[in-house]
């Protein structure tokens, strides 16, 4: 087990991708602290954890307020006195033309995925510097590399996901700790079901159309599976990944190689 004994924190952990991942790094050894503003569908997966055999603790938590970060940061370290990994995955998406996007909408977007982003790193920060050593891995998009009509919001905060990755890594690279982004394409959890339906609505085309459309486009042929996230993300949490940093990692079966 590559993480035996690590502590970790997962934001939106409550389903899909972040679920999976609390999950596959508690297969690798880690204990494994998970935060969604959904308390019933994270307090799921931290029972799921436990089954495995590792600690978990669930916590209700806005990345959004830096107090709920706070809090979530203090609460890990009381029952767990270290961090080692922070997964920052928390994320909404809206798809709309920008001349429909309403302000509060893009505010909405950019405030869970970067805001957030920023502020769970920010108190995690600090910890590891203390203990020169960590690892914070990041959820970008391969939308925040080629951005796509329809949702220029995601698009601008994955983007600036990437650009805050690679300067934190050279902040942080002096105290051991890497940092590092992945760039899922077409994975399938209920967020691309959305894209699939709403997209479609707009661009006035059956269901599961705009799926076909994007799996046309991959080398490999098949849409991506949370599983698939979740082992690019043990290895970027565990030493094989010591000399990697700074780094935008894409994981979409060859959607985009750039």
């Amino acid at each position: 087990m590559r993480l035996k004994n690590k502590v970790s924190i997962v934001t939106g952990a409550g389903r899909g991708i972040g679920e999976i991942v609390s999950i596959y790094l508690a297969n690798e050894g880690a204990d494994v602290v998970v935060s969604d503003i959904n308390l019933d569908a994270v307090t799921q997966t931290a029972e799921k954890i436990k089954a495995l055999g590792r600690r978990s603790l669930a916590i209700k938590a806005d990345v959004t307020k830096s107090s709920d970060v706070e809090q979530m940061v203090s609460s890990t370290m009381k029952e767990f006195g270290r961090i080692d990994i922070l997964f920052n995955n928390a994320g909404i998406v809206i798809f709309k033309p920008l001349v429909d996007l309403k302000e509060e909408e893009w505010d909405a977007v950019i405030n869970v995925s970067l805001k957030g982003t920023f502020l769970c790193s920010k108190a995690v920060a600090k910890i590891m510097i203390n203990q020169k050593s960590g690892k914070i891995i990041n959820m970008s998009s391969g939308a925040g590399k080629i951005g796509d009509k329809l949702y220029v919001s995601y698009s601008a905060a994955k983007a600036g996901v990437i650009g805050f990755t690679q300067a934190l890594a050279k902040e942080l690279g002096p105290y051991k700790i890497n940092v590092n982004a992945v760039c899922p394409s077409i994975i399938h959890t209920k967020m691309m079901e959305k894209l699939d339906k709403e997209v479609g609505e707009i661009e006035g085309v059956p269901e599961g159309k705009v799926y076909e459309r994007f799996i046309k486009n991959i080398p490999i042929g098949r849409k991506g599976t949370p599983e698939d996230v979740a082992k690019l993300v043990a290895f970027l949490a565990s030493s094989d990944a010591d000399y990697m940093t700074g780094q935008a990692i894409n994981i979409g079966g060859g959607l985009i190689m750039s």
